[in-house]
């Protein structure tokens, strides 16, 4: 997967390629869909969330520009393969996500794997974490309508968030978002993708 799938592509970053090569993804996958675990696709997850296509994982990944001493916020925990590919990568992420059965799972996977460097919150991905803030990184792994003030807040000066924006409808797209000060951020469109709209109803989602 990480050779054809991967570095054919376009990833360089060896942090990165490292982290996915030791990462097994089909442990993150419904049994159903463990023959398919390492195609180029995404596969349901359920509670009809997704995990996202390895190329995209490694796109984001490399997008953030980690570092060993970084911490980082995901919003979106879902089976917890991005949470992993960070954590090789990271002093701590801490990752949030709405979906009760999901956020369950994937904390009782993750934290039988060994990760020790993950915390994990049930809650509103728009509001972020703010009580750890500030976040060296920022990563968003739904779609999301516009980029949530909340999360730009929590962000270090100089510090990058990866985020999809956008609609089924006008469709969405990849952006990279960096702090300069306070509330001054720049903005680059990457590349459209097709992500699971981000949601802020906490019994809808249940």
């Amino acid at each position: 997967m990480v050779d054809t799938q991967i570095r054919r592509r376009g990833i360089v970053d060896q942090r990165v390629l490292q982290a996915m090569e030791h990462v097994a993804r089909h442990i993150f996958v419904p049994d159903e869909s463990i023959p398919d675990a390492y195609a180029d696709s995404p596969l349901g997850i359920g509670e009809g969330q997704t995990i996202s296509q390895p190329y995209i994982v490694g796109l984001m990944t490399e997008m953030l520009r980690l570092d060993p001493t970084h911490t980082v916020l995901e919003v979106g925990t879902g089976c917890g393969y991005q949470t992993a590919i960070l954590a090789e990568m990271v002093k701590t992420v801490f990752t949030v996500d709405i979906r009760a059965i999901l956020h369950d799972s994937a904390r009782t996977r993750l934290e039988s794997l060994g990760y020790s460097n993950i915390r994990f919150r049930l809650g509103d991905g728009h509001e972020g974490w703010s009580e750890c803030a500030p976040f060296d990184r920022v990563v968003v792994t739904a779609a999301a309508r516009q980029v949530p003030p909340r999360l730009i807040e929590q962000m270090r000066f100089g510090g990058l968030m990866v985020i999809p924006v956008g609609n089924a409808v006008e469709g969405q797209v990849l952006r990279l978002v960096t702090k300069s000060s306070g509330l001054a951020i720049d903005i680059k469109d990457i590349v459209p993708v097709r992500f699971v709209p981000m949601t802020s109803n906490i019994e809808e989602a249940q």
